[in-house]
């Protein structure tokens, strides 16, 4: 009898150690629950429950149902949701370090935009603070690709010209080189994108291949230059750091492996699913036929040369927060060009393994 009563209450206290040791993580998406974006969110999920040995799960509200789109970084910060995905674009004074990766650079690569940033969210000490100072931890990040003009009706946009005088959406640093070019800027999100196209409340927006099939707006476009200027990359999954300071040792660390695998896993969904827009919508594959016409080498160097100034503003927006922002800046792009020059030369990570497996 005493021999049985011992047994329950082990196995008592196991189960209660087990129930103790489980942590249900929940987060907050502005988008639905379909594109790239998500399926990576779901990778990374998966990858850190694994890590973790079953302690953490993960409970995600999608297509803004518990936080809008613009209101994710701050529901992370104060606590309402544990993660979400933060747009320095929405909230640019709040994600300020997030922000450096939405000045167009030289690569559109989203592979190279997404890892580069990584690397320094996850390295340099003032980013991290900067975050940190907002109850925010980064955990893994995306980037777009190019940013290309997608537009409806008669509008399109092949050379800079093109530009005046069009109501066009577009975010961060994009807007205001439009804007400088003489665009009507109209505050419209992602999510109303869509919409914004089909009823002409934009003539045209600066947009991303994947997005295209994501948001399903090749059903109300006419038009697709590929101007492949810059990219977004300001924008992460982000952790309220309370939570993340109250989590195990080994959950933390399941967490960073998993944003780290979650990289190179989106990086080869973004190029893959570019090139099938590329060829869907000219195919019609996806149910109507959209020119693709790519912008001139020329034009193109016109808008990256007119993003330029802005650079500046970012340095000295971070200088007054106590950071060296030109060493930053240089920094981020040093790992750009690493980043490219190891594209070149040995091809993606998942080309690398590809061909080790033949081998």
């Amino acid at each position: 009898m005493i021999k049985s009563k011992l047994l329950q209450y082990l196995a008592l206290a196991l189960f209660s150690t087990s129930v103790v040791a489980e942590t249900t993580l929940v987060g907050a998406e502005g988008v639905p629950n379909r594109g790239n974006r998500a399926q990576a969110i779901e990778y990374f999920t998966e990858v850190a429950r694994e890590l973790s040995g079953d302690e953490l799960k993960f409970d995600i509200h999608w297509g803004g149902s518990l936080l809008d789109v613009k209101a994710v970084p701050n529901g992370v910060s104060r606590g309402t949701v544990d993660f979400g995905t933060g747009i320095a674009a929405y909230d640019p004074k709040k994600l300020i370090a997030l922000s450096i990766g939405d000045i167009p650079y030289k690569s559109s690569d989203p592979w190279v935009g997404a890892r580069a940033m990584y690397e320094l969210m996850t390295t340099n000490a003032d980013m991290q603070r900067l975050l940190e100072q907002e109850n925010l931890i980064y955990l893994t990040g995306f980037a777009s690709g190019g940013a290309q003009f997608e537009c409806s009706g008669d509008s399109k946009i092949e050379s800079v010209a093109d530009i005046k005088g069009k109501k066009i959406r577009a975010l961060a640093t994009y807007s205001k080189v439009l804007s400088d070019l003489g665009a009507q800027l109209v505050p419209v999100t992602q999510p109303e994108n869509y919409r914004a196209l089909d009823i002409g409340l934009v003539d045209c927006s600066v947009s991303y291949l994947y997005t295209i099939r994501a948001l399903k707006t090749y059903e109300v476009i006419d038009h697709v230059t590929l101007s492949n200027w810059g990219q977004i990359s300001g924008y992460a999954l982000l952790m309220n750091k309370d939570v993340w300071d109250g989590l195990t040792e080994q959950q933390r660390q399941a967490l960073k492996q998993a944003g780290a695998e979650s990289i190179d896993y989106f990086g080869k969904l973004q190029i893959d699913e570019n090139n099938l827009v590329v060829e869907g919508l000219a195919s019609g594959r996806f149910g109507r036929q959209v020119p693709v016409v790519p912008m001139s080498a020329s034009e193109r160097a016109v808008l990256v040369d007119a993003s330029n100034k802005y650079i500046q503003d970012w340095i000295e927006d971070v200088n007054r927060l106590g950071v060296d922002g030109q060493a930053i800046w240089h920094e981020f792009l040093t790992i750009v060009g690493r980043l490219e020059a190891e594209k070149q030369q040995h091809g993606y990570p998942w080309q690398r393994q590809e061909l080790a497996e033949k081998r």
